[in-house]
Protein backbone atom coordinates (compact mmCIF):
# COMPACT_ATOMS: atom_id res chain seq x y z
CA UNK A 1 0.00 0.00 0.00
CA UNK A 2 1.30 3.43 -0.97
CA UNK A 3 1.45 6.05 1.77
CA UNK A 4 1.05 9.71 0.86
CA UNK A 5 1.34 12.65 3.21
CA UNK A 6 -1.53 15.05 2.61
CA UNK A 7 0.36 17.92 4.21
CA UNK A 8 2.82 18.12 1.32
CA UNK A 9 2.84 21.02 -1.12
CA UNK A 10 -0.42 22.93 -1.18
CA UNK A 11 -1.70 20.73 1.67
CA UNK A 12 -5.30 20.63 0.48
CA UNK A 13 -7.82 18.43 -1.27
CA UNK A 14 -5.89 18.05 -4.49
CA UNK A 15 -3.60 15.41 -2.96
CA UNK A 16 -6.72 13.42 -2.12
CA UNK A 17 -8.41 13.79 -5.52
CA UNK A 18 -5.35 12.86 -7.57
CA UNK A 19 -4.67 9.91 -5.25
CA UNK A 20 -8.22 8.61 -5.72
CA UNK A 21 -8.03 8.96 -9.52
CA UNK A 22 -4.70 7.20 -9.88
CA UNK A 23 -5.53 4.55 -7.29
CA UNK A 24 -8.55 3.53 -9.38
CA UNK A 25 -6.54 3.57 -12.61
CA UNK A 26 -3.53 1.64 -11.33
CA UNK A 27 -5.32 -0.60 -8.86
CA UNK A 28 -2.81 0.44 -6.18
CA UNK A 29 -4.18 0.82 -2.67
CA UNK A 30 -3.25 4.07 -0.94
CA UNK A 31 -3.11 5.32 2.63
CA UNK A 32 -3.36 9.08 3.06
CA UNK A 33 -2.18 10.71 6.27
CA UNK A 34 -2.50 14.33 7.38
CA UNK A 35 -5.38 14.86 4.96
CA UNK A 36 -5.80 18.59 4.23
CA UNK A 37 -3.36 19.43 7.00
CA UNK A 38 -2.61 22.76 5.34
CA UNK A 39 -6.17 24.05 5.72
CA UNK A 40 -7.82 26.02 8.52
CA UNK A 41 -10.19 23.10 9.16
CA UNK A 42 -8.09 19.97 8.45
CA UNK A 43 -9.49 16.62 7.41
CA UNK A 44 -12.28 15.69 5.05
CA UNK A 45 -14.85 18.42 4.39
CA UNK A 46 -18.21 17.46 2.83
CA UNK A 47 -17.03 17.82 -0.80
CA UNK A 48 -13.95 15.66 -0.10
CA UNK A 49 -15.97 12.97 1.66
CA UNK A 50 -18.41 12.98 -1.26
CA UNK A 51 -15.48 12.47 -3.66
CA UNK A 52 -14.24 9.51 -1.65
CA UNK A 53 -17.67 7.88 -1.57
CA UNK A 54 -18.24 8.50 -5.29
CA UNK A 55 -14.85 6.99 -6.14
CA UNK A 56 -15.63 4.02 -3.90
CA UNK A 57 -18.87 3.39 -5.77
CA UNK A 58 -17.09 3.34 -9.14
CA UNK A 59 -14.56 0.65 -8.21
CA UNK A 60 -16.11 -1.12 -5.17
CA UNK A 61 -13.18 0.03 -3.06
CA UNK A 62 -12.48 -0.96 0.52
CA UNK A 63 -12.33 2.34 2.41
CA UNK A 64 -11.41 3.25 5.97
CA UNK A 65 -11.55 6.71 7.50
CA UNK A 66 -14.33 8.08 5.31
CA UNK A 67 -15.85 10.57 7.75
CA UNK A 68 -16.12 14.33 8.13
CA UNK A 69 -12.90 15.78 9.66
CA UNK A 70 -11.01 12.49 9.23
CA UNK A 71 -7.30 13.15 8.64
CA UNK A 72 -6.45 9.59 7.62
CA UNK A 73 -7.92 7.52 4.81
CA UNK A 74 -7.22 4.18 3.18
CA UNK A 75 -8.60 3.43 -0.28
CA UNK A 76 -8.19 0.04 -1.95
CA UNK A 77 -9.94 -0.54 -5.30
CA UNK A 78 -11.31 -4.01 -5.94
CA UNK A 79 -12.03 -3.54 -9.66
CA UNK A 80 -11.60 -0.99 -12.48
CA UNK A 81 -14.11 1.82 -12.72
CA UNK A 82 -17.55 0.63 -13.83
CA UNK A 83 -19.19 2.84 -16.47
CA UNK A 84 -22.85 3.73 -16.09
CA UNK A 85 -25.28 6.38 -14.92
CA UNK A 86 -24.54 7.87 -11.51
CA UNK A 87 -26.07 10.57 -9.34
CA UNK A 88 -23.81 12.14 -6.73
CA UNK A 89 -25.27 14.78 -4.40
CA UNK A 90 -22.59 16.27 -2.15
CA UNK A 91 -25.04 17.12 0.65
CA UNK A 92 -26.58 13.64 0.62
CA UNK A 93 -23.26 11.80 0.42
CA UNK A 94 -21.71 13.82 3.25
CA UNK A 95 -24.81 13.93 5.41
CA UNK A 96 -24.44 17.68 5.74
CA UNK A 97 -25.72 20.68 3.78
CA UNK A 98 -22.91 21.88 1.57
CA UNK A 99 -21.96 24.04 -1.39
CA UNK A 100 -19.03 21.74 -2.04
CA UNK A 101 -17.78 22.08 -5.61
CA UNK A 102 -19.16 19.59 -8.12
CA UNK A 103 -16.21 20.37 -10.39
CA UNK A 104 -13.75 19.13 -7.75
CA UNK A 105 -15.80 15.99 -7.18
CA UNK A 106 -15.62 15.41 -10.93
CA UNK A 107 -11.82 15.70 -10.84
CA UNK A 108 -11.67 12.51 -8.77
CA UNK A 109 -13.72 10.35 -11.12
CA UNK A 110 -13.58 11.79 -14.67
CA UNK A 111 -10.42 10.06 -15.89
CA UNK A 112 -11.28 6.52 -14.70
CA UNK A 113 -14.69 6.74 -16.38
CA UNK A 114 -13.19 8.18 -19.57
CA UNK A 115 -10.94 5.11 -19.83
CA UNK A 116 -13.78 2.67 -19.10
CA UNK A 117 -15.17 0.46 -21.85
CA UNK A 118 -18.57 2.19 -22.14
CA UNK A 119 -19.96 5.73 -21.88
CA UNK A 120 -21.10 7.18 -18.56
CA UNK A 121 -23.52 9.89 -17.46
CA UNK A 122 -23.20 11.79 -14.20
CA UNK A 123 -25.73 14.00 -12.42
CA UNK A 124 -23.80 16.07 -9.87
CA UNK A 125 -25.41 18.32 -7.25
CA UNK A 126 -23.72 20.89 -5.04
CA UNK A 127 -21.82 24.12 -5.63
CA UNK A 128 -21.28 25.06 -9.27
CA UNK A 129 -19.59 28.45 -8.79
CA UNK A 130 -17.79 28.64 -5.45
CA UNK A 131 -14.46 29.96 -4.20
CA UNK A 132 -11.22 27.95 -4.45
CA UNK A 133 -12.52 25.72 -7.24
CA UNK A 134 -12.90 25.92 -11.02
CA UNK A 135 -16.41 27.12 -11.94
CA UNK A 136 -18.52 25.04 -14.28
CA UNK A 137 -17.93 27.54 -17.07
CA UNK A 138 -14.17 26.99 -16.82
CA UNK A 139 -14.77 23.31 -17.57
CA UNK A 140 -17.10 24.16 -20.45
CA UNK A 141 -14.89 26.79 -22.07
CA UNK A 142 -11.34 25.71 -21.16
CA UNK A 143 -10.72 22.33 -19.54
CA UNK A 144 -12.94 19.98 -21.56
CA UNK A 145 -12.02 21.49 -24.97
CA UNK A 146 -8.36 21.07 -24.01
CA UNK A 147 -8.95 17.46 -23.00
CA UNK A 148 -10.42 16.79 -26.46
CA UNK A 149 -6.94 17.58 -27.83
CA UNK A 150 -5.57 14.85 -25.55
CA UNK A 151 -8.23 12.33 -26.57
CA UNK A 152 -10.70 12.58 -23.67
CA UNK A 153 -14.21 13.43 -24.81
CA UNK A 154 -16.73 14.68 -22.27
CA UNK A 155 -19.33 17.44 -22.08
CA UNK A 156 -20.92 19.25 -19.16
CA UNK A 157 -24.36 20.87 -19.11
CA UNK A 158 -25.06 23.47 -16.46
CA UNK A 159 -28.65 23.10 -15.26
CA UNK A 160 -28.87 25.00 -11.92
CA UNK A 161 -26.65 27.66 -10.37
CA UNK A 162 -25.23 26.74 -6.96
CA UNK A 163 -23.45 29.43 -4.91
CA UNK A 164 -21.87 29.37 -1.44
CA UNK A 165 -23.13 28.71 1.21
CA UNK A 166 -26.39 27.06 0.13
CA UNK A 167 -25.31 25.28 -3.04
CA UNK A 168 -28.13 23.40 -4.70
CA UNK A 169 -26.59 23.62 -8.16
CA UNK A 170 -26.76 20.83 -10.69
CA UNK A 171 -24.77 19.72 -13.72
CA UNK A 172 -25.00 16.79 -16.10
CA UNK A 173 -21.79 15.27 -17.45
CA UNK A 174 -21.58 12.91 -20.42
CA UNK A 175 -18.34 10.93 -20.75
CA UNK A 176 -17.67 9.05 -23.95
CA UNK A 177 -15.49 6.21 -22.61
CA UNK A 178 -12.74 4.26 -24.43
CA UNK A 179 -10.50 7.33 -24.47
CA UNK A 180 -7.25 6.95 -26.37
CA UNK A 181 -4.99 9.50 -24.75
CA UNK A 182 -1.99 11.08 -26.45
CA UNK A 183 0.52 13.66 -25.32
CA UNK A 184 0.28 17.25 -26.49
CA UNK A 185 2.50 20.22 -27.16
CA UNK A 186 1.02 23.43 -25.82
CA UNK A 187 3.83 25.96 -25.95
CA UNK A 188 2.19 28.71 -28.02
CA UNK A 189 -1.32 30.15 -28.01
CA UNK A 190 -1.55 31.19 -31.63
CA UNK A 191 -3.91 33.91 -32.82
CA UNK A 192 -6.82 35.21 -30.75
CA UNK A 193 -10.12 33.73 -31.90
CA UNK A 194 -12.75 34.74 -29.35
CA UNK A 195 -13.46 36.09 -25.89
CA UNK A 196 -16.60 34.96 -24.08
CA UNK A 197 -17.89 36.35 -20.81
CA UNK A 198 -20.87 36.06 -18.50
CA UNK A 199 -21.69 38.42 -15.63
CA UNK A 200 -24.28 36.67 -13.48
CA UNK A 201 -26.43 37.44 -10.45
CA UNK A 202 -28.83 34.88 -8.96
CA UNK A 203 -31.76 36.22 -6.93
CA UNK A 204 -30.19 39.68 -6.83
CA UNK A 205 -31.10 43.00 -8.55
CA UNK A 206 -30.51 43.22 -12.29
CA UNK A 207 -28.18 46.24 -12.00
CA UNK A 208 -25.49 43.99 -10.44
CA UNK A 209 -24.69 41.87 -13.53
CA UNK A 210 -25.11 44.95 -15.72
CA UNK A 211 -22.49 46.85 -13.71
CA UNK A 212 -20.12 43.88 -13.71
CA UNK A 213 -20.45 43.41 -17.46
CA UNK A 214 -20.11 47.13 -18.17
CA UNK A 215 -16.89 47.48 -16.21
CA UNK A 216 -15.34 44.35 -17.76
CA UNK A 217 -16.25 45.44 -21.28
CA UNK A 218 -14.72 48.88 -20.74
CA UNK A 219 -11.48 47.28 -19.57
CA UNK A 220 -11.42 44.97 -22.60
CA UNK A 221 -12.04 47.86 -25.00
CA UNK A 222 -9.12 49.76 -23.51
CA UNK A 223 -6.91 46.69 -23.89
CA UNK A 224 -7.92 46.08 -27.51
CA UNK A 225 -9.87 42.92 -26.69
CA UNK A 226 -13.45 42.07 -27.73
CA UNK A 227 -16.01 43.48 -25.23
CA UNK A 228 -18.13 40.34 -25.24
CA UNK A 229 -19.28 40.05 -21.62
CA UNK A 230 -23.05 39.58 -21.35
CA UNK A 231 -25.11 40.26 -18.20
CA UNK A 232 -27.52 37.58 -16.96
CA UNK A 233 -29.92 37.54 -14.02
CA UNK A 234 -31.04 34.10 -12.86
CA UNK A 235 -33.10 32.42 -10.17
CA UNK A 236 -32.36 29.10 -8.53
CA UNK A 237 -31.94 27.75 -5.01
CA UNK A 238 -29.13 30.07 -3.86
CA UNK A 239 -27.93 33.67 -3.95
CA UNK A 240 -24.70 34.80 -5.57
CA UNK A 241 -22.94 36.80 -8.26
CA UNK A 242 -19.79 36.62 -10.31
CA UNK A 243 -18.09 36.95 -13.66
CA UNK A 244 -16.78 34.08 -15.78
CA UNK A 245 -14.46 34.64 -18.74
CA UNK A 246 -13.08 32.36 -21.42
CA UNK A 247 -10.61 33.27 -24.15
CA UNK A 248 -9.69 31.02 -27.06
CA UNK A 249 -6.75 31.08 -29.46
CA UNK A 250 -5.87 28.83 -32.39
CA UNK A 251 -3.86 26.50 -30.12
CA UNK A 252 -4.93 27.11 -26.52
CA UNK A 253 -7.69 28.31 -24.20
CA UNK A 254 -7.72 30.09 -20.85
CA UNK A 255 -10.28 31.17 -18.27
CA UNK A 256 -10.62 33.60 -15.38
CA UNK A 257 -13.35 34.34 -12.86
CA UNK A 258 -14.23 36.34 -9.77
CA UNK A 259 -17.05 36.01 -7.26
CA UNK A 260 -19.06 38.68 -5.53
CA UNK A 261 -19.65 38.93 -1.80
CA UNK A 262 -21.46 41.27 0.55
CA UNK A 263 -19.70 44.63 0.52
CA UNK A 264 -17.60 43.93 -2.59
CA UNK A 265 -18.42 46.43 -5.35
CA UNK A 266 -19.57 45.02 -8.69
CA UNK A 267 -16.81 46.96 -10.44
CA UNK A 268 -14.19 45.27 -8.25
CA UNK A 269 -15.56 41.84 -9.18
CA UNK A 270 -15.27 42.73 -12.85
CA UNK A 271 -11.78 44.18 -12.56
CA UNK A 272 -10.43 41.17 -10.69
CA UNK A 273 -11.25 38.75 -13.51
CA UNK A 274 -10.81 41.08 -16.50
CA UNK A 275 -7.39 42.33 -15.41
CA UNK A 276 -6.22 38.74 -14.87
CA UNK A 277 -7.29 37.88 -18.43
CA UNK A 278 -5.58 40.97 -19.85
CA UNK A 279 -2.36 40.11 -18.00
CA UNK A 280 -2.49 36.58 -19.43
CA UNK A 281 -3.09 37.91 -22.96
CA UNK A 282 -0.06 40.19 -22.71
CA UNK A 283 2.40 37.38 -21.92
CA UNK A 284 3.50 34.55 -24.24
CA UNK A 285 2.85 31.30 -22.31
CA UNK A 286 0.14 28.99 -23.61
CA UNK A 287 -1.67 28.03 -20.40
CA UNK A 288 -3.23 30.04 -17.61
CA UNK A 289 -2.06 29.21 -14.07
CA UNK A 290 -5.07 26.98 -13.32
CA UNK A 291 -4.91 24.51 -16.22
CA UNK A 292 -1.61 22.58 -15.86
CA UNK A 293 -2.40 20.85 -12.58
CA UNK A 294 -5.85 19.83 -13.86
CA UNK A 295 -4.52 18.10 -16.99
CA UNK A 296 -1.29 16.60 -15.59
CA UNK A 297 -2.84 13.36 -14.25
CA UNK A 298 -4.35 12.76 -17.70
CA UNK A 299 -1.11 13.49 -19.56
CA UNK A 300 0.76 11.24 -17.13
CA UNK A 301 -1.15 8.19 -18.43
CA UNK A 302 -1.26 9.33 -22.08
CA UNK A 303 0.95 7.84 -24.77
CA UNK A 304 3.85 9.97 -25.88
CA UNK A 305 5.54 13.05 -24.45
CA UNK A 306 3.96 16.37 -23.57
CA UNK A 307 5.31 19.87 -23.12
CA UNK A 308 3.39 22.81 -21.66
CA UNK A 309 4.26 26.44 -21.08
CA UNK A 310 2.34 28.23 -18.35
CA UNK A 311 1.92 31.77 -17.13
CA UNK A 312 2.77 30.61 -13.60
CA UNK A 313 4.19 27.49 -11.97
CA UNK A 314 1.79 27.07 -9.06
CA UNK A 315 2.12 25.09 -5.87
CA UNK A 316 -0.89 23.06 -7.03
CA UNK A 317 1.06 22.02 -10.13
CA UNK A 318 4.15 21.04 -8.13
CA UNK A 319 2.02 19.13 -5.62
CA UNK A 320 0.21 17.21 -8.32
CA UNK A 321 3.49 16.17 -9.95
CA UNK A 322 4.68 14.76 -6.62
CA UNK A 323 1.48 12.77 -6.10
CA UNK A 324 1.47 11.45 -9.68
CA UNK A 325 4.99 10.12 -9.29
CA UNK A 326 3.93 7.99 -6.31
CA UNK A 327 1.73 6.01 -8.71
CA UNK A 328 3.37 6.31 -12.14
CA UNK A 329 7.04 5.83 -12.99
CA UNK A 330 7.44 8.61 -15.52
CA UNK A 331 9.75 11.59 -15.76
CA UNK A 332 7.98 14.92 -15.20
CA UNK A 333 10.23 17.97 -15.04
CA UNK A 334 9.60 21.63 -14.36
CA UNK A 335 11.64 24.51 -15.72
CA UNK A 336 10.99 27.66 -13.72
CA UNK A 337 10.40 28.61 -10.11
CA UNK A 338 7.14 28.52 -8.19
CA UNK A 339 5.19 31.71 -8.82
CA UNK A 340 7.02 32.40 -12.09
CA UNK A 341 6.40 31.48 -15.76
CA UNK A 342 7.71 28.06 -16.70
CA UNK A 343 7.61 24.87 -18.72
CA UNK A 344 6.43 21.39 -17.72
CA UNK A 345 7.73 18.37 -19.63
CA UNK A 346 6.42 14.81 -19.48
CA UNK A 347 8.78 12.39 -21.14
CA UNK A 348 7.68 9.39 -23.19
CA UNK A 349 6.50 6.45 -21.09
CA UNK A 350 9.53 4.62 -19.77
CA UNK A 351 11.95 7.45 -20.65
Amino acid sequence: MLEIDGSQGEGGGQVLRTSLTLSILTGKAVRLINVRAGRRNPGLAPQHLAGVLAARELCDAVVEGAAIESTQLTFAPRQPASPGSYTFDISQLSGRGSAGAVTLLLQAILLPLALAAQPSTLLLRGGTHVAWSPPVHYLQWVLLPTLVQIGLNASIKHEKWGWYPKGGGEVRVDIQGRAELCGIELTERGELLDLTGLAVASNLPSHIPQRIAGRANNLFKSAGLPPNVEPERTGGPSIGAGIFLGVSYTKARAGFSALGRVGKPSEEVASEAAEALIAYHRQPAALDPHLPDQILPILAVAEGPSILTTQEITRHTLTNINVIQHFIDRSITVEGAEGQPGTVRIESDGA
